[in-house]
């Protein structure tokens, strides 16, 4: 079966096996440059649908690299025999561009369909020298269904590859299905995360401890990660499940979060969805409703399409709310109900679902519902690679995969967040450092978080003098800028060279951050009445290029520990101005 559509620049082909649906595909012209391509599947009885494609050409005409979520540091565009790549609920999103070496759009593509397993390519063709574009849908075992409708939006606009991108966001955002969360202001403020300053091995004054020291640094949120529920310190998941605290470690929890919450700050809690360990209490419970079993990890995934796995979840949730005070949870390891190459035969009778991302849905709908009944503000935080779309209207938080001690990759993983996450707050991974690397270097671990929200995993109380100076600066400077650096217009250039330079605006407020670029352009003609000019580079010095007259304009340089070492007057004329920004240090510009 073939299906023919035409467009103003492309010819889309719907193929497909033999089937008992009545198909339809047509296009409609939203503006100059973008086309939505619309399918719809009819049956009069429910069918498990084939393998579907739609496929088009796109000539590869001034384009030198491509950007999609789960991207991560290669920018390269692949051959049209690699692999496609894969979203759904829990993985990526669908959602594709190429682009020219100056960051201009040449094609983005995005389907609609972010909840089920989508298949999705744009490689180069070698005889042709085209793109050969191409969705893929139903190639995972699929519920029948007597219905379904999808769109694909196709943006060819010469404009800026991040603006092709918002507009990517706010099309899913005004979807019914994707509407996406609540986001209290705390979700956008500095917080202290104890996965990579103290892994398994918390307790609950050794927190108290920290959260004092990181309440006075600006901190406003604690994330107590992986360790409060058992004795086990070996890195395992075998004592997931009970989702009990272990005493030795919390022998008070109540009085722990009280505590926490008495020094003005929230308490979010990691819990790891999926997994119930060998050694759990409710293993023989469950132990045959499980898709799955790990033997590194001495855990199962549990199988959400049975109604009482899904409540056992959602009673633990509301438990610690109730008992413990909780202001939010950090919701580990959902990607993993997703891997049907490993699945085990369920036979085990009671199911309610056939499709498990329509069964993770319903988990995770009912739990955000009931936890904002007890608590509107509730906090909830994803990772990396689940930040799409169909995670937006349960998550608030999208924090970059782990990356310990990586300031490039996490600069690299909140930036590819930010470009399609709207108004959910972006987390940085947790950032660390060794603590006897020079200040300069240790900063860079801020300033390449500066475009997300900080999570900071360092021993606060450990940490040298200059080290610390250097902390309670940039957590001062991220939080007196946040509405500029989190809420202003980014411009992340040059995405297949890591970001080298990044740009943000806010009314009449303008930063630029170069992380690789010396020379910093500086437009006269935008409506900027202060520059804020960041060297996030391990070397001295920033070259100012001005294009046109920005005239006299006052220049504060700061170093990394935000020591003032340089004031004076400029006369910004059209032209290289050099400025003797240190390594990891600022400078602000007040045009007169």
């Amino acid at each position: 079966m073939n299906k023919i559509i035409n467009t103003d620049t492309h010819t889309f082909t719907l193929s497909g096996e033999d089937h008992g649906f009545t198909v339809t595909l047509f296009t409609k012209k939203l503006q100059e440059g973008i086309d939505l391509i619309t399918l719809q599947l009819e049956a009069e009885e429910a069918l498990t649908p084939p393998v579907f494609t739609i496929g088009w050409s796109h000539p590869a005409c001034d384009i030198q690299g491509s950007w999609h979520p789960a991207q991560d540091r290669n920018k390269s565009f692949k051959a049209d025999w690699m692999r496609t790549l894969r979203s759904n609920a829990a993985a990526s999103a669908p959602v594709y561009s190429l682009f020219n070496s100056v960051g201009r759009n040449r094609l983005t593509f995005a389907y609609s369909d972010a909840l089920n397993t989508v298949h999705y390519s744009g490689g180069i063709s070698e005889e042709t020298a085209d793109f050969h574009c191409r969705v893929q849908l139903f190639t995972e075992t699929t519920a029948p269904f007597t219905s379904y409708e999808a769109k694909l939006l196709v943006d060819t606009r010469d404009i800026p590859y991040y603006e092709s991108l918002q507009g990517v966001q706010e099309w899913w955002s005004a979807m019914s299905e994707y509407r996406p969360a609540f986001v209290p202001a705390v979700a956008k403020e500095p917080m202290y995360s104890t996965w990579y300053s103290m892994h398994q091995n918390v307790t609950d004054t050794h927190i108290e401890d920290q959260c004092r020291i990181a309440k006075k640094l600006g901190m406003e949120a604690v994330i107590v990660d992986d360790g409060w529920q058992t004795e086990d310190n070996r890195r395992g998941y075998a004592y997931c499940g009970d989702w009990e605290t272990y005493e030795g470690k919390f022998p008070d929890m109540k009085r722990h979060v009280d505590a926490v919450h008495e020094l003005g700050m929230k308490f979010i809690l990691w819990y790891s969805v999926p997994f119930i360990g060998k050694y759990s209490e409710v293993w023989d419970r469950f132990k045959d409703k499980i898709l799955r079993f790990n033997e590194n990890h001495g855990a199962a995934v549990l199988d959400p399409r049975y109604p009482d796995v899904r409540e056992y979840i959602i009673n633990k949730y509301e438990e610690a709310v109730k008992e413990w005070g909780l202001d939010g949870f950090k919701l580990d390891f959902i990607d993993t109900f997703y891997s049907p190459e490993l699945q085990l035969p369920s036979t085990v009778p009671g199911k309610d679902y056939e499709s498990i991302p329509e069964a993770v849905d319903r988990l995770l709908t009912d739990s955000i519902g009931r936890l904002r009944e007890l608590n509107p503000d509730i906090m909830i935080e994803f990772r990396q690679m689940y930040i799409g779309p169909a995670m937006r209207k349960y998550g608030n938080m999208f924090r970059a995969a782990d990356c310990p001690n990586d300031s490039i990759q996490n600069r690299v993983r909140t930036l590819d967040i930010r470009l399609i996450c709207g108004d959910t707050a972006a987390h940085a991974d947790m950032i660390m450092w060794h603590p006897e690397e020079p200040v300069e270097s240790a900063a860079l671990q801020l300033i390449n978080c500066l475009f997300s929200v900080p999570q900071v995993s360092v021993l606060l109380d450990k940490l040298p003098a200059n080290h610390f100076r250097m902390l309670e600066y940039w957590l001062s400077f991220w939080k007196e800028n946040r509405d500029l650096l989190l809420d202003g217009r980014i411009e992340p250039m040059n995405p297949e060279l890591l970001y080298p330079l990044v740009r943000a605006f806010k009314e009449d407020r303008g930063i630029i951050v170069a992380y690789h670029e010396r020379i910093v352009p500086i437009d006269a003609g935008a409506p900027v009445s202060q520059w804020i000019v960041v060297n996030g580079r391990r070397q001295d010095g920033l070259y100012l290029e001005v294009t046109g007259e920005v005239g006299a304009a006052k220049v504060i340089i700061k170093n990394c520990c935000g020591d003032i070492v340089e004031e004076l007057s400029a006369m910004l004329t059209t032209g290289i101005h050099k400025l003797a920004v240190p390594a990891s240090g600022l400078a602000t510009i007040s045009i007169l």
